[in-house]
């Protein structure tokens, strides 16, 4: 018997919204149409991982996200500095509304980029993940930092059914240019040593946001592993209001046509001392071969 691919997962998902799908007006006025809860699982114990291939995806720019949330910073300007422009569309909005000049968004990147005190006045995004993963403020006035507590127990005491970490503070939602739609992330040590992880996204953009979730998820899982002595098992990913945008009807279409190749296999080159070493020069993608990308415009 030939197994199924495991992309036919995502593609069924995106067939099953643009047939039942709820179509409503959401926040950002483009409107949507809309499933509520999904899963899909992805076995990553065998090297390959999610990084779809029935349109390009640019992993390292994923990665670098992934890395620059580890780092707790929630500014753009070391993601700028790093060529990732995924963010820019909030601050630049902002500065737009607040300013009313019409600044391309080339311009104001460059601007954060070369200038820190303007970097520091609209390139903050506010307490989003990274602060929440890293810097959790509680109400004794005290920072938890989640991630080193989770690497801590995943080495010390890997039965443990609390080895998670969410980033959804609603004292301080308001202040955030979004709050997280990947909120919770929780992990599981089997037997045999294998680490699963299963990511609760409440809110998904599922044409742009969806594949950069699974190999964001995917790089977080694969160094865990790593530092936790661990080898890496099942990514399993759940959706709450799992949603395509209606200006990108027919780019989903469009990639439900096209067959999907082999998943490629992503490998880390070295072992840093701590969770916190970790550089995008140390993940080497092995035989991705996917098809062209599609162009679809963010909805903010």
């Amino acid at each position: 018997m030939t197994l199924r691919h495991p992309e036919h997962q995502y593609l069924d998902l995106l067939a099953q919204v643009l047939a039942r799908g709820d179509e409503r007006i959401d926040r950002t006025g483009v409107g949507t149409r809309a499933l509520f809860g999904a899963m899909v699982r992805f076995d990553l114990s065998d090297g390959t991982v999610p990084i779809l291939t029935t349109k390009r995806v640019y992993w390292k720019t994923a990665v670098k996200e992934m890395l620059w949330f580890l780092t707790g910073q929630t500014n753009i300007q070391a993601l700028l500095k790093e060529n990732v422009r995924i963010w820019s569309d909030w601050p630049l909005a902002r500065y737009r509304k607040e300013t009313g000049d019409p600044l391309s968004q080339d311009e104001f990147e460059r601007r954060i980029v070369a200038d820190d005190a303007f970097a520091a006045r609209w390139g903050d995004l506010g307490p989003v993940y990274g602060k929440q993963w890293r810097r959790w403020l509680g109400a004794d006035g005290r920072e938890h930092d989640q991630i080193a507590d989770l690497v801590q127990t995943l080495r010390n005491n890997p039965a443990s059914r609390r080895m998670l970490f969410h980033a959804w503070n609603p004292p301080e939602l308001g202040a955030m240019a979004l709050p997280p739609c990947h909120m919770v992330y929780q992990y599981h040590v089997t037997q045999g040593g294998r680490l699963d992880c299963l990511l609760y996204q409440r809110s998904c953009d599922l044409l742009l946001g969806a594949p950069f979730n699974f190999v964001g998820a995917t790089a977080l899982q694969l160094m865990l592993a790593q530092q936790a002595n661990l080898t890496p098992g099942e990514l399993i990913w759940v959706g709450g209001d799992v949603h395509l945008y209606l200006n990108h009807l027919d780019q989903a279409r469009e990639q439900i046509a096209r067959a999907p190749r082999p998943l490629p296999a992503m490998r880390l080159m070295r072992r840093p001392d701590s969770i916190d070493g970790y550089k995008i020069t140390d993940f080497e993608v092995e035989g991705y071969d996917p098809h062209a990308a599609i162009k679809a415009d963010v909805a903010v």
